[in-house]
């Protein structure tokens, strides 16, 4: 044997060797099941009435796309990133293995694969990412097995959906919505090279994070669609000339309702367990995604006014700061890092700091120089006589936000809590849920979870229950002191206050209402029973054990929720009829058939009255002279006449509640601390809450025109004043029943 004969000779033994190999692996390969009866891992997904993405659950973001609604700019992206000879080859591109097998043994190692668009799928469903030549093989013949059995357009739809494209997004239509949030088929030329980029290194080339990078390989991309023919010369031009616009990585669609989406994921993990997260399921809520930001912003807005009332309370925390300028940046990206992510407050630790100019670094290129209007709150911070623990100094841990573009202001996280409820009186349908300040420091959802006093705000549940027993509209009852025996206290003697801490004698239920007169409430609720008022406000949806029959429950000394206030003023506001909050209209599959579907009662089905018309529209005549010229004058500021409500604190103001409708929409509001404490001297329902209902309903109210009321027959009216026809005569008064539990 010759030297000259030993090549072909090798050749033959390795070709010869590489047919056994294939003979012996072909048995082995896995069935195409998985590729012919696709089935894709599609998250969960929530969407408010209006069809707004505002959660998404599971471990891959993927929207699956049929073939024929994938825009041939993207088709032709891919192909010219991945594989130009796509709809040429049949699974393998000869031309290309022979050039990357001539590197490879270059290099001694496995450095280029050659992978096809084709042998790409076949690793994706069926392979390790290990690089071997066996494997190598085994994924060739996996590839033409695929071209045997789809078409070139089937194997391009699984690619086009199954790929993994950074950032949990798997597939070109989650990705489009996470890079750029827009459809797919909204994406232009030179958004469909930036994402044809990620399949060959999807960290290397994400654009959030290597934006270099990643317009590196774009334009390669749009070069190779040029060369093609996929893009004429001009089209080139205006891509290659195009501002990326990037999404928000803290896009809105999970910043809006993340309260909602939560709830949303609980209810359908309790129907479906295990198949939530892949199924592709599709939950629709009742939310009105307007109405949302509307109440985020309500809340934020006023809880930030409440907040900066009373002042700087000084950094967050204190950093030693090492004079070696590497280490001290290292420091500061630990400690911004350790602070808690909060939307519109920025983590921020300070360099320098005089009386008229603080120096901070919130981790960017440059530090930012702060002055003027943006000291003026934390100013009682600023100077060496203000005690270490609150002054501003070197290294200190403090919040920042920007209030225009290039300005920043010193803040702080408020440590204040509220929750904003609103439903539709008519069947209960959620419009807008805000269950704290922000989600992402405590998912704590004090909506539904937070169980408080109402305080006056429960008063309207008391007078409804007089009015079952004879009491009217008109009927006076004494503003004086009351003293109540400690035998029917449990443990003191009870002498109870009204808020100004003034008596003013006799008075109509209706100016008691208005003015929240606590002796009033008390006298009332003392003439009716506590155990009758206890069985009454069941009927609204209360739990009766959470409100003992004692008459501390006149000033809402029980507990109840956001959630149960919305749905037990709705009975108000729609004549009587008791309607159940819901969250949830129906949920669909991927397909859209639906799986589940919320049967809500409406107002008007007799069989869920709660009290009679008459009872309903009187309690709602006193709630609107709250508005009118009571503890709720200042929503007088939306011009309208056809708005209700009440206002609430509790004892020691450690609740502040705002509880009011319109016949359209009834939205309840608390603010408080999640450990009760008091939130200030002369702070009240009125002052704190109402003001953040006031801003929802201005929104949710817009445009629609006011609702006149008008009495259900059975009551007639005399000096503004309603009462039960044939019950009790106009202008006279039910008297308390004599008890030994006021003196």
């Amino acid at each position: 044997m010759t030297l000259l004969a030993l090549p072909p000779l090798m050749v033959a033994i390795g070709l010869a060797l590489a047919a056994l190999a294939t003979l012996l692996i072909n048995d082995r390969l896995p069935p195409l099941d998985a590729l012919i009866e696709y089935k894709p891992r599609i998250p969960l997904r929530v969407l408010t009435a209006d069809g707004v993405l505002i959660g998404e659950y599971g471990e891959e973001r993927r929207t699956f796309v049929p073939i024929a609604e994938v825009p041939d700019l993207l088709k032709h992206a891919i192909v010219a990133a991945e594989d130009s000879r796509f709809f040429d080859h049949v699974g393998i591109d000869l031309v290309g293995v022979a050039r990357a097998a001539l590197v490879n043994l270059a290099s001694g190692g496995t450095e280029q694969g050659a992978s096809t668009i084709t042998m790409q799928l076949a690793r994706e469903f069926f392979l390790s990412p290990e690089r071997t030549y066996t494997r190598k093989l085994v994924e060739i013949l996996i590839a033409l097995r695929i071209e045997d059995t789809l078409s070139k357009e089937q194997i391009l739809e699984l690619y086009i959906n199954q790929i993994f494209l950074g950032k949990r997004a798997y597939g070109f239509a989650a990705a489009a919505q996470t890079y750029f949030g827009k459809p797919l088929a909204a994406v232009s030329a030179a958004e469909a090279a930036m994402l044809a980029g990620l399949p060959k290194a999807p960290s290397r080339f994400n654009p959030f994070v290597n934006p270099r990078r990643a317009t590196e390989r774009q334009r390669y991309i749009l070069r190779r669609m040029r060369e093609i023919g996929f893009l004429s010369e001009s089209d080139y031009q205006v891509a290659l000339n195009e501002p990326l616009k990037l999404a928000s990585q803290r896009a809105e669609r999970f910043t809006l309702a993340p309260y909602v989406a939560e709830a949303a994921r609980q209810a359908a993990w309790e129907i479906f367990r295990q198949d939530t997260y892949s199924a592709g399921i599709v939950v629709h809520t009742t939310i009105n995604a307007a109405e949302q930001r509307a109440a985020n912003e309500a809340l934020r807005k006023g809880v930030l006014e409440y907040d900066r009332r009373y002042g700087y309370r000084g950094p967050e925390a204190f950093i030693e700061l090492s004079t070696n300028a590497p280490r001290a940046r290292e420091q500061i990206m630990d400690a911004i890092d350790d602070a808690e992510d909060v939307e519109g407050f920025s983590a921020a630790v300070v360099l320098q700091a005089s009386s008229d100019r603080v120096l901070v670094s919130n981790g960017g290129p440059n530090p930012i120089t702060i002055r003027g209007e943006g000291l003026r709150f934390a100013s009682a911070s600023l100077g060496e006589s203000v005690p270490a623990a609150r002054r501003l100094r070197r290294g200190a841990v403090i919040r920042i936000s920007e209030t225009k573009p290039g300005q920043f202001a010193i803040t702080q996280l408020p440590e204040v809590e509220a929750a904003l409820i609103a439903v539709s009186p008519e069947d209960g349908a959620v419009r807008a849920m805000v269950g704290g300040f922000d989600y992402g420091r405590n998912k704590f959802n004090r909506v539904t979870q937070a169980w408080r006093q109402p305080g006056s705000s429960f008063k309207p549940f008391i007078f409804s229950a007089a009015f079952d027993k004879s009491f009217m509209t008109g009927s006076v009852l004494n503003d004086a002191p009351v003293r109540i025996d400690p035998k029917f206290t449990g443990n003191q003697l009870w002498e109870p206050r009204n808020y100004d801490n003034r008596f003013d004698g006799p008075m109509s239920l209706r100016e008691a209402m208005a003015r929240s007169k606590n002796m009033v409430s008390i006298r009332l609720l003392d003439a009716i029973g506590p155990d009758f008022a206890q069985q009454h406000v069941a009927r609204f949806g209360f739990d009766r054990e959470r409100h003992p029959a004692f008459l501390t429950m006149a000033l809402g000394a029980g507990s109840t929720t956001p959630w149960q206030m919305a749905g037990a003023y709705s009975v108000i506001a729609n004549g009587g009829y008791r309607v159940e909050p819901y969250l949830i209209s129906h949920i669909t599959d991927g397909q859209g058939r639906t799986l589940a579907q919320a049967r809500p009662i409406r107002a008007g089905d007799e069989t869920r009255r709660a009290i009679d018309a008459r009872n309903a529209f009187m309690v709602d005549s006193l709630l609107m002279s709250v508005i009118e010229n009571g503890t709720g004058a200042r929503a007088q500021a939306l011009k309208r006449k056809d708005l209700a409500g009440k206002t609430g604190t509790t004892n020691d103001a450690h609740d502040a509640w705002f509880a009011g409708y319109h016949p359209r929409v009834a939205a309840v509001v608390w603010v408080g601390y999640d450990q009760p404490r008091r939130l200030g001297e002369r702070e009240t329902g009125g002052g704190l809450a109402l003001p953040i209902w006031m801003e929802y309903m201005q929104r949710a109210l817009q445009g629609v025109p006011e609702s006149p009321r008008r009495p259900p027959p059975g009551l007639e009216v005399t000096d503004g004043d309603f009462y039960y026809v044939g019950t009790i005569k106009p202008g006279a008064s039910p008297q308390p029943a004599p008890s030994s539990l006021i003196r």
